[in-house]
């Protein structure tokens, strides 16, 4: 299934999504933010903490359908709880990649290229698509 218009942006999670933007963001968050998400750095535009159907996502880029989620201690208690929620958001067409905060902050040289490699696979298919 292909994401809607609006990519299931659900408005009513709107302000507690600002919340999560200025209040809550973690160290790992902060750092892939600045060190690879922001601006463009990837030849796409992401978003943070954006409402996608029920849930607030870390980092979205609508153009290439791409999730981007940092897991911190607190998801080793809701690793079920996050698989049910990932594999919602695939059904809706997403791709949903997870950092975990550590690794993230320990070893970003591994996780750029990760997300490179990811991005450039995703602009791949999606000029496939384009040319359908």
């Amino acid at each position: 299934m292909q994401p809607n218009k609006n990519n299931h942006y659900n408005p009513k999670l709107k302000e507690f999504a600002g919340v999560l933007r200025t209040e809550s963001v973690s160290k790992a968050e902060k750092f892939i933010w600045k060190a690879a998400l922001s601006r463009k750095q990837l030849g796409y535009g992401f978003k943070r903490q954006r409402p996608i159907n029920k849930y607030i996502v870390d980092f979205f880029c609508a153009e290439l359908n791409l999730i981007v989620e940092i897991d911190g201690n607190s998801h080793y208690f809701k690793a079920e709880k996050d698989a049910i929620r990932q594999e919602k958001l695939e059904q809706l067409g997403y791709t949903v990649v997870r950092f975990e905060e550590g690794v993230v902050l320990n070893q970003f040289d591994d996780v750029y290229e990760s997300l490179c490699y990811i991005v450039e696979s995703l602009k791949e298919q999606k000029g496939d698509l384009d040319k359908i």
